[in-house]
């Protein structure tokens, strides 16, 4: 199966500017036997992204928002994955949908609290999180 983990990140948490702290989001990629394998490949690649590039730096807290299983890619036409709309400025929450297609259409709405993101209001914990 291949797996696509959807993640956010806050980096650069440790800043006295809010210009220097930073905060996106990223997907990973892995053909694995399993969800529990894929998301210990996912866990490991951080690390070795936190350690050999600038991805990560400072106090940084990683969440995992999605995991997607897929049994091959799709052969007749191209899928859309993670569509974004966002309102207004970037602290506004923003529309986010997940493998949207004419079949399906369910969208979710993604917001900061805290400094932890939530997802159709419910609040998402750290998946991994280092310091300095």
């Amino acid at each position: 199966m291949v797996y696509v983990g959807h993640f956010f990140h806050l980096t650069d948490q440790q800043a006295t500017l809010e210009a220097d702290r930073r905060h996106g989001e990223f997907n990973l990629i892995v053909e694995a036997d399993n969800a529990e394998t894929a998301v210990s490949m996912f866990k490991e690649r951080i690390i070795s992204l936190r350690q050999s590039r600038d991805f990560f730096q400072g106090d940084c807290s990683i969440f995992f928002v999605q995991l997607v299983e897929f049994e091959g890619f799709p052969e007749q036409r191209a899928m859309m994955l993670n569509y974004k709309s966002v309102a207004g400025d970037p602290i506004m929450p923003f529309i986010g949908c997940s493998l949207p297609s004419e079949e399906t259409d369910w969208c979710s709405i993604y917001e900061w609290k805290d400094d932890k993101p939530e997802i159709d209001g419910e609040a998402k914990g750290v998946f991994l999180s280092f310091k300095g």
